[in-house]
């Protein structure tokens, strides 16, 4: 594995210019005030009740997510370059899921096999020829990005169901605000805050044609024991909707209605942080508390957005996504603006001939795995861990892609033994309207906190750092 890149200090040992002022403020300040404020920060989480759960923990432990207290600082230029393959890659994906549930184009030209698509346990039959409101399909995307030199940004998946993570991105600013105004001072940081606003003007522009001029949205949310439950309510309370659970609304004469102490109130808009399967019991899991009864049949006479549609899983798996560059040519008559990682499918006996003699080298991934779980890191794992995921991938080959081990970016953190550089990705979050794509400049940096570590995921030990990016 190459050495990696850091975006701070330059392989000549001089500082690049975007942390050139942060550079001189380490220099300046005494050596206990990032210790003092990151106790600090940490306290102002824990009254804020910013915590996250991890799933099959037997404690079930609500936990913080860990915080730098040093700001990751990408220039304008290099935002500027993201930004414009953000936007590129969000409107193929909105083209392609269109296709995937109507004509069906770029699976007759032979670009994708037919069985990625029809035994892909994300794809919904009941949305085929489904029209929806201005043909946008995934109004929030959470696209993870990292960097490999000083000109590339590569993308490692596309969050396009329900991302999450927005809340830290947007509390890590105000933490930041509050205890370094005197940094903050001495650069000109892009603001973030409006990330709500810019998100509800995308819900409100993407409200069926048989809304009011100032369409109602809500946020649907499982409820309190999911593990973004603080999220959904930070966001529904930015956005100053309501925040509802399944049993607040139904559905009378295909429209929806929320229950509410003055009576009925049409709901225009469900930004549902709700999973497919349980969002409908009549027609999904039979089983499900979590959904509204009739849901989908309003969804299908048109009568309300649903943000993200139904099916939008058929993009974000990691089998599609190595199809991305193909997907991004077919549709835009482009090339991709940011690259792909080189990707082997298991499922092809070449690839996963080559997989299997280089597990040493190689990431492994669950197709349809999340959260940094079902991985293999081929060159941290130890003898016996590589020898089960062998066993796996011959069995069960089309459940798993492989990646080279990518030398992710580093960056300044704060750490028990002083500052040391620790790797680094980028969710940005994208935004996708009837009137145009917003992106608001930033998103939420995510840092493997032990030296050495690629694993950025928080359910992995992993923390979060405010992200800056300059206006000039």
């Amino acid at each position: 594995m190459q050495a990696a890149f850091d975006e701070m200090t330059g392989a000549d040992g001089g500082v690049r210019p975007a942390y050139g002022e942060l550079s001189r403020w380490l220099a300046e300040i005494p050596p206990d005030v990032l210790d003092y404020r990151r106790r600090e920060a940490e306290v102002i989480f824990r009254r804020s009740g910013i915590t996250f759960a991890v799933y099959g923990d037997a404690a079930a432990q609500e936990r913080l997510i860990p915080f730098d207290v040093l700001p990751r600082i990408i220039s304008a230029a290099e935002w500027s370059r993201l930004a414009v393959g953000l936007e590129q890659r969000m409107k193929a994906l909105n083209l392609y899921i269109k296709d995937i549930y109507g004509k069906r184009e770029i699976l007759k030209a032979g670009h994708i096999p037919e069985d990625l698509i029809f035994q892909n346990p994300a794809f919904r039959p009941e949305m085929n020829g489904q029209k929806v409101p201005h043909d946008i399909y995934v109004h929030i995307a959470g696209i993870d990005v990292v960097r490999v030199d000083a000109d590339d940004f590569y993308v490692l998946e596309d969050n396009a169901r329900t991302p999450s993570g927005v809340s830290y991105m947007l509390e890590n600013r105000e933490i930041m605000l509050r205890l370094f105004p005197e940094l903050f001072a001495r650069h000109r940081v892009a603001p973030v805050e409006r990330y709500p606003d810019e998100l509800l003007a995308t819900l409100k522009s993407v409200a069926p044609a048989s809304a009011s001029s100032d369409p109602t949205a809500v946020l649907l949310t499982p409820g309190v024991f999911n593990s973004a439950y603080y999220e959904h309510s930070f966001l529904a309370d930015k956005l100053g909707i309501e925040l509802v659970e399944g049993r607040d609304l139904f559905v009378k004469n295909e429209s929806v209605f929320m229950r509410t102490t003055e009576g009925p109130k049409r709901v225009d808009v469900v930004y549902r942080r709700v999973d497919d399967d349980f969002l409908d019991p009549l027609a999904f899991r039979p089983d499900s508390t979590l959904g509204v009864p009739g849901l989908m049949s309003a969804y299908q006479a048109g009568n309300v957005t649903l943000a993200n549609a139904v099916g939008t899983g058929v993009a974000d798996d990691k089998a599609i996504y190595s199809y991305m560059p193909q997907i991004v040519k077919f549709y835009l008559g482009e090339e991709p603006l940011l690259k792909n990682v080189p990707t082997w499918r298991c499922r092809e006996e070449e690839h996963l001939a080559y997989v299997l003699d280089h597990l040493e080298e190689l990431v492994v991934k669950e197709v349809h795995g999340s959260g940094g779980y079902g991985m293999l890191i081929g060159p941290m794992a130890d003898k016996a861990t590589i020898a089960t995921f062998r066993a796996k991938l011959r069995a069960q080959p089309k459940n798993f892609i492989a990646q080279p081990t990518l030398a992710l970016s580093t960056c300044p953190t704060c750490v028990n033994e002083g500052v040391a550089p620790r790797h680094v990705d980028l969710r940005p979050f994208v935004l996708a309207g009837r009137d145009r794509i917003r992106i608001v400049p930033g998103g939420l940096t995510r840092v493997a906190l032990s030296q050495g570590s690629l694993v950025v995921n928080s359910s992995q030990g992993g923390g979060t750092k405010d992200t800056w990016v300059l206006d000039r």
